[in-house]
C-alpha cells in the first residue's frame, strides 16, 4: 500500500484525536466531565454542586446521531465538556418554526454557551445574541456578515473540500459519469460541496458528465430522507455513473448505502469520516469530504470559557478523509495529483468555480 501524503491528510489525524474522546447519544442527556483527581462526596443531605460553566446545543431538524454534521457538533460539544468539567445537554428541532423556541429553552436554564447547528437556525440565533449579550452563540455554518462579541460563525471552505473529492472523482471513474445526491440548495455550504464536486471532477477529467440532484423539499425534510436519497442514488447509477457524492444528512446516507449494493460503484461520504458512522456503505466508501466540525466547536467553546471568545467569523478546515480498504485503489500518481491540487487552492492558482461568477 501507498501512504497518502502527510500534507494531504495532516488534518485526518487532528480529526481522529478529537472524534475518539467523543460518543454520541439517542437520547437526550446531560454529559458532566469526570475530575481529574478523587473528590470527596458531599454529605448525602447536600446538594450536589452545579458545574461552573454550562453548554446547550440546538440541532437543525435532523437528529443528534445523523451520523454526519449533528453528530460532529455534538461530539465537538461533548468534547469541550470533557476538558472543562462542565455540563452538556442537547435539543433536537423537530420542525423550523421550533427554532427560537428551542434556542429559549437553554436560556431560560442559564447556560453560558448556546451552540446552533445549522444554516438554518441563523436568524434565530442572531436574535437570541442581539438580546443576551452574556450568552456566548456558536452558529455552525452560519456566516455573519457583521461582527458581535458574543456570537461566532463557525464557517467552512465547503467547496474545496468538494473539489479535493470531485479531483478525486474525475480520476477515479471508468464511465467518465459521476453523481451527487444533495440536501436542498436552500443551504449555500450544500451548493459550494456540489459546486466544489463538478468542477473538481471537470479539472482532472475533461471529459467526465456530472449528475447533481437536490432534494426537492425544504429545510424540514431535506436532510432526514434516507429513502428518497436512495432512490435517486439509484437513478443516477442507472443512468452510468459509477460514483457517487452524497451530501445531505440522513438524506445523504441513504444515497452511500444505496451505492454500496452495486458492484463496481464507488461513494463519496461528507462533514465527517463516514468510514466509522455509516459502516453500510464501507463497501463503496472510498473517501469523504470532510468539515472537521468537531474540534472548530470544541475550539470555541473552549474559548469561551477562558474569555477569549472570537466574535465573528471562524473558519474551519477541510480535508479528505482516509482511504481505508480502497487505499490500493488511490494510486501514486492520482495521490500526486491531489496533492498538487491542494497546493492549488491553497494559494488561489486553482478556483473552485464557487461562488459561481
Amino acid at each position: 500500500m501507498i501512504r497518502a501524503t502527510k500534507r494531504l491528510f495532516v488534518l485526518i489525524a487532528v480529526l481522529a484525536l478529537f472524534g475518539a474522546a467523543c460518543t454520541s447519544s439517542d437520547e437526550p442527556a446531560s454529559t458532566t466531565a469526570a475530575a481529574a483527581a478523587a473528590t470527596t462526596a458531599p454529605p448525602a443531605d447536600e446538594p450536589e454542586p452545579e458545574p461552573e460553566f454550562r453548554i446547550g446545543l440546538v440541532t437543525d431538524t435532523g437528529k443528534v446521531d445523523d451520523k454526519s454534521f449533528n453528530q460532529s457538533a455534538w461530539e465537538g460539544a461533548q468534547q469541550a465538556a470533557a476538558a472543562l468539567g462542565a455540563d452538556v445537554n442537547y435539543i433536537e428541532t423537530e420542525e423550523a418554526k421550533d427554532y427560537e423556541n428551542n434556542i429559549g429553552l437553554f436560556l431560560e436554564d442559564g447556560v453560558d454557551v448556546i451552540i446552533t447547528v445549522g444554516f438554518g437556525l441563523g436568524d434565530a440565533t442572531l436574535a437570541a445574541a442581539q438580546a443576551n449579550p452574556d450568552v456566548f452563540f456558536i452558529g455552525v455554518d452560519q456566516f455573519q456578515p457583521e461582527a458581535m462579541p458574543n456570537l461566532a460563525g463557525l464557517i467552512f471552505p465547503e467547496d474545496k473540500s468538494g473539489f479535493l473529492a470531485g479531483a478525486l472523482a474525475g480520476m477515479l471513474t471508468e464511465t467518465n459519469i459521476v453523481g451527487a445526491v444533495l440536501g436542498t440548495d436552500l443551504v449555500p455550504p450544500v451548493v459550494a460541496f456540489k459546486e466544489g464536486w463538478e468542477n473538481g471532477a471537470r479539472h482532472t477529467n475533461a471529459d467526465v458528465e456530472t449528475i447533481s440532484t437536490y432534494h426537492p423539499g425544504g429545510l424540514d425534510v431535506a436532510f432526514g430522507d434516507p429513502d428518497w436519497g436512495a432512490s435517486t442514488a439509484r437513478q443516477v447509477l442507472d443512468q452510468g455513473a459509477d460514483i457517487i457524492f452524497g451530501a445531505g444528512g440522513a438524506t445523504g446516507n441513504g444515497a452511500l448505502i444505496e451505492v454500496a449494493s452495486a458492484d463496481g460503484a464507488f461513494c463519496v461520504g461528507v462533514d465527517t469520516d463516514q468510514w466509522n458512522t455509516v459502516p453500510e456503505a464501507q463497501p463503496c466508501l472510498v473517501t469523504s469530504a470532510m468539515k472537521l466540525i468537531t474540534p472548530g466547536v470544541a475550539a470555541l467553546i473552549e474559548a469561551a470559557q477562558a474569555g477569549e471568545f472570537p466574535g465573528g467569523n471562524y473558519l474551519g478546515d477541510v480535508g479528505l478523509a482516509p482511504f481505508h480498504d480502497f487505499d490500493d485503489v488511490v494510486t501514486h500518481d492520482m495521490r500526486a495529483t491531489l496533492e498538487e491540487v491542494l497546493v492549488g487552492l491553497n494559494d488561489g492558482s486553482i478556483a473552485t468555480g464557487y461562488p459561481p461568477s
